[in-house]
């Protein structure tokens, strides 16, 4: 086996040049916990950006991977696949949705979403109405299409001309989205907290209002719960915090524990909009990542881990601000359930660096901002662990 150095020199020298990554290599995950090709143990409050919802190597995941994968991978969806037709069947009795469509990845999804509302717009309205407001500091994808509709100018650079199409007004603020309304809008598109803008939750009125702007313009209002979905908030979706429901949701991340998958759900009279060739995805839904995908929704519907990201993230989102109270450094706490912010008035990174070499791994949200999005198994004990040795690397900056 390689040593760790001669593996960061191959990843140098033959992979594509797109992440700041850090210099270890983990090569094996047990639970909410990881190793590194040096066997050193990591507390790992990243799970893959919230995708390791049940943590790693959870019997039931691992179970589902190895039965479907000695029954059948891939088939083309020119016929029907038992697995997805199940889970499609698990995510809208649990939702407001009435359709699903499965892609591969969060970017596809809200790809699928942005279609979807034009093609009902265009159905419903008329040719010219085609726009959706999307809001400042979003982040929808990496796609051309979503990286328009997302909310920071940073990701655009060096890709213009971006695509028509998409008004960008300040998140949370109702009376900007009623002022960009007009005759061309089709769609509002938003987040129902922000991850990757800064762990951004929305005052108490704002769902609502976007649902009331919508139904009163009679336009379309698309939630992406790539992140916030699949119990992170401590409810299975993050909209049922304020008691609304969208037309359209965006799915991925979470949604099938690591292997890649994206999910558009929406209701009945908007999803007649797509019809047997307006849309379509090779890998979408294949047997393989739907039956894993069916096992990781099971088992956190069946085990409440939505339940659990409420408690966990109460108890720790009081520990961060008691940490608040003692460290100067930290200017802001925030968040909902287990999407959980540190506003911070250093650079984040260097954070992130001293919690990783004391055998913490968290991320940033944007520049100043400490991002902690553990799988949704975490336990106050884990939490007691992961802020000490926070509490350690904000001492070490000094």
């Amino acid at each position: 086996m390689k040593t760790t150095q001669e593996l960061i020199a191959a990843s140098a020298k033959y992979l594509a040049n797109t992440y700041a990554r850090f210099p270890i290599v983990l090569v094996k995950g047990q639970g909410v916990r990881l190793w590194d090709s040096d066997g050193k143990e990591y507390l790992d409050f990243v799970g893959g950006i919230a995708v390791d919802a049940l943590g790693h190597c959870h019997p039931r995941m691992v179970e589902a991977i190895r039965a479907q994968a000695d029954s059948l991978i891939h088939v083309s969806n020119l016929y029907h696949i038992e697995p997805q037709i199940r889970l499609g069947k698990l995510l809208c009795e649990h939702s407001f949705a009435d359709r699903a469509f499965f892609c591969n990845s969060g970017a596809e999804a809200n790809e699928a979403a942005i279609k979807l509302a034009r093609k009902w717009a265009k159905d419903h309205w008329s040719t010219d109405r085609f726009e959706i407001i999307v809001m400042h500091h979003s982040f929808h994808g990496r796609t051309l299409a979503t990286v328009t509709a997302t909310g920071n100018e940073k990701y655009w650079h060096g890709f213009e001309p971006l695509m028509p199409g998409f008004k960008h007004v300040p998140y949370n603020n109702l009376q900007a989205v009623e002022r960009a309304i007009d005759s061309h809008t089709c769609a509002v598109l938003a987040e129902p907290v922000q991850g990757e803008g800064g762990v951004n939750v929305p005052g108490d009125d704002y769902l609502p209002g976007l649902r009331r702007l919508c139904d009163q313009a009679g336009i379309l209002l698309i939630l992406d719960e790539v992140q916030s979905g699949m119990g992170r908030t401590g409810k299975l979706f993050a909209y049922e915090h304020w008691g609304v429901e969208p037309d359209i949701m965006t799915l991925a991340k979470a949604l099938a524990g690591g292997i890649p998958m994206g999910a558009m759900l929406a209701r009945e009279a908007v999803a007649a909009s797509f019809v047997p060739g307006t849309h379509a995805s090779t890998f979408g839904g294949t047997p393989f990542v739907s039956a894993v995908a069916h096992a990781v929704v099971s088992t956190i519907i069946q085990e409440d881990l939505p339940g659990n990201a409420a408690r966990v993230g109460k108890y720790f989102l009081d520990r961060l601000a008691a940490l608040k109270e003692k460290q100067r450094v930290v200017t802001a706490v925030r968040g909902k359930g287990l999407i959980l912010g540190l506003e911070v008035s250093v650079p984040a990174r260097t954070i992130v660096a001293g919690c990783m070499e004391r055998g913490l791994l968290v991320l940033t949200a944007g520049d100043n901002v400490v991002r902690f999005v553990p799988p949704l198994i975490v336990t106050e004990a884990d939490v007691d662990r992961a802020v000490a040795i926070l509490e350690g690397a904000l001492k070490g900056l000094s």
